[in-house]
């Protein structure tokens, strides 16, 4: 039997945030389903800002030497991709942006109309918390603008979405709505 593999990419710099604790109970029940996990925290990999170079495109993987290396192996691995990010400015935080940039030629391959997948056949799951409350985090773009950037990167590399959570009001508190923990922890089981 294969083990599932799962690459859980926190962009927090929080390690005891709202974000972390989403990602804590995906982890926990992933686990607990059978998956191997790999876990990668963003804020402390070195990470350059992507050049432009596109030579990514032709190698099929980005050409600067950092941790993007060991971030592109995971993810080619990965048969689940569980990303957690908060919001901000109803969008990803400037690691995750970054992340995507980096990843563009190991995601898609250029063509002359719309890029052709490279990571078809893999899943992925979102977890983001913003502190604007429920329901106006959603009405006012905030929660929504960040699961739009995130889903165009992982849809355009042909992935599946699995699920999305969002915890509003958050304020750095890592404490959920129960209801919200037995809905990221039903995914995973």
């Amino acid at each position: 039997m294969n083990t599932r593999k799962l690459l859980a990419i926190s962009g927090s710099p929080h390690k005891n945030g709202t974000t972390a604790a989403m990602l804590g109970y995906a982890l926990e029940s992933a686990k607990a389903s059978g998956y191997e996990i790999t876990r990668i925290d963003l804020y402390e990999k070195q990470l350059a800002y992507c050049k432009g170079c596109n030579g990514c495109v032709q190698k099929g993987h980005c050409i600067l030497p950092d941790d993007i290396t060991e971030i592109t192996a995971a993810l080619k691995a990965a048969d689940m991709v569980v990303l957690a990010a908060p919001v901000y400015w109803a969008n990803v935080p400037a690691a995750v942006k970054n992340l995507f940039d980096r990843l563009f030629g190991t995601a898609m391959e250029e063509t002359r109309t719309f890029p052709k997948p490279r990571l078809s056949g893999k899943e992925y799951v979102l977890l983001t918390a913003c502190h604007t409350p429920g329901p106006f985090a959603w009405l006012f773009g905030q929660s929504r603008g960040a699961f739009r950037s995130m889903d165009e990167f992982f849809k355009t590399a042909g992935m599946k979405c699995r699920g999305r959570f969002v915890c509003t009001g958050a304020h750095g508190e890592n404490i959920l709505p129960p209801a919200l923990i037995r809905k990221i922890q039903r995914r995973f089981s």
